[in-house]
């Protein structure tokens, strides 16, 4: 993969980022793979020869594909091992450097993460919010203009009414949008651009993601990927050169998008008072709450050590999109990192924690270990995590750790 390092570097100049997005401004970025970190534009090593990349230890820092400030520089990063083709490479490095453009351009329309976690499945809104993902769908592919001023209506139409019922979670669908819905237009139009398959083949791939009853329901957050960048992409249509002041206003994705297409639709109430749940609502209901189950018992089934960690625990930072939430507990996918007695650890496997309020004020934290931890007299030291201090008490082959207060 690191073959494609040089092709990368020619390629991703400002003038063709252009071409995604007017004024489209390039941070630093990395590539990594299990040792190393190739990381190219950085003002830290601009003293190096012009058009060559930085080749680095890899450590904690490199973890996922986002947006971190390494040395304090907004640097996109991008895990080599996941992605097997060029474009595919290409076109999420794209989506990272652009929210280090957001970053540049001082985006502030983040969510609550706790509102995506804790988001929720009524009958109402699940029926709602799919009829009006399939209207948004088919309001971007049909060619016959009244058709496609019907399908935005009903679309503006059920999104204001889902505003009634779930107030603020409907808040951070839309700034999730705000967001990433921009980040994956870029990226499409990167993937479009560097792929041999034809433009409606690469929308219809985009698109799953927006229709897909099972998939949106199950994954809240990145479903609203897709339904950001189908706005995006209709705007391109209802009003272009949007994108030059789009950074310029506060407003949610959704209100700028409604706002530029009042010339475009008008708008006939319908009355969505007598809302009739569909089976399949029910089952996809039933589907996303019963897979959030199974993933905590694949937790809990995993041979080996349990470690308990409590006390005051605080998580300094996590991957949102890999967040499943149960019964006021959180298992994090992907890895978190959290900070005990004043030191930060970074665990890179799965981890169940107990929350209070906030997703960063950890009660409890649970993981499993392959390996016994290393008994000191006020401390343990787990492989791959570190050495934590504290009491600890031990029943057969788990652990648990009391830390801070304790």
């Amino acid at each position: 993969m690191t073959n494609y390092l040089n092709r990368i570097i020619q390629e991703l100049v400002e003038e063709n980022l252009e071409n995604y997005w007017p004024g489209f401004e390039m941070v630093a970025y990395a590539l990594y793979d299990n040792c190393n970190v190739y990381l190219y534009n950085h003002p830290k090593f601009k003293g190096n020869k012009q058009n060559t990349y930085q080749i680095l230890k890899r450590d904690e820092q490199f973890n996922g594909c986002t947006l971190i400030l390494y040395e304090e520089y907004p640097t996109a990063i991008v895990d080599l091992q996941l992605y097997g083709d060029y474009e595919s490479l290409f076109s999420i490095l794209v989506h990272e450097l652009f929210h280090g453009y957001q970053y540049i351009k001082g985006e502030n329309r983040f969510p609550d993460e706790l509102l995506g976690v804790t988001y929720p499945l009524s009958n109402e809104n699940v029926q709602l919010r799919n009829l009006e993902r399939m209207n948004l769908y088919n309001a971007l592919l049909e060619k016959n203009t009244l058709k496609k001023k019907e399908y935005l209506n009903t679309f503006i139409e059920l999104k204001e009414k889902r505003a009634a019922i779930i107030n603020d979670y409907l808040i951070y669908e839309n700034l999730i949008e705000s967001v990433e819905g921009p980040a994956w237009y870029v990226e499409l139009k990167a993937y479009e651009e560097k792929s041999s398959l034809e433009y409606g083949s690469v929308l219809q791939n985009y698109g799953q993601s927006l229709i897909n009853k099972y998939e949106s329901t199950s994954n809240i957050r990145r479903s609203c990927y897709s339904s950001g960048l189908f706005m995006c992409l209709l705007l391109d249509e209802l009003s272009p050169g949007w994108k030059e002041d789009f950074f310029g206003t506060e407003e949610t994705l959704y209100d700028f998008f409604k706002r530029l297409s009042a010339n475009f639709i008008k708008s006939n109430l319908i009355d969505y008072r007598e809302i009739e749940i569909s089976s399949e609502t029910e089952e996809v209901i039933i589907f996303a709450l019963e897979n959030r189950k199974k993933e905590f018992k694949k937790f809990n089934e995993q041979k080996g050590i349990l470690l308990s960690i409590e006390g005051e625990i605080t998580a300094k930072s996590f991957d949102p999109m890999n967040i499943i939430f149960l019964e006021e507990k959180l298992l994090h996918k992907n890895f978190i990192k959290v900070r005990i007695n004043n030191e930060d650890y970074l665990i890179q496997q799965h981890v169940i924690t107990d929350f209070k309020g906030r997703l960063q004020d950890i009660k409890k934290l649970h993981l499993i270990l392959k390996d016994k931890p290393i008994e000191n007299i006020d401390s343990l030291v787990v492989e791959g995590v570190g050495e934590i201090k504290g009491r600890y008490l031990k029943r057969e082959n788990n652990y648990h750790l009391f830390v801070n207060k304790y």
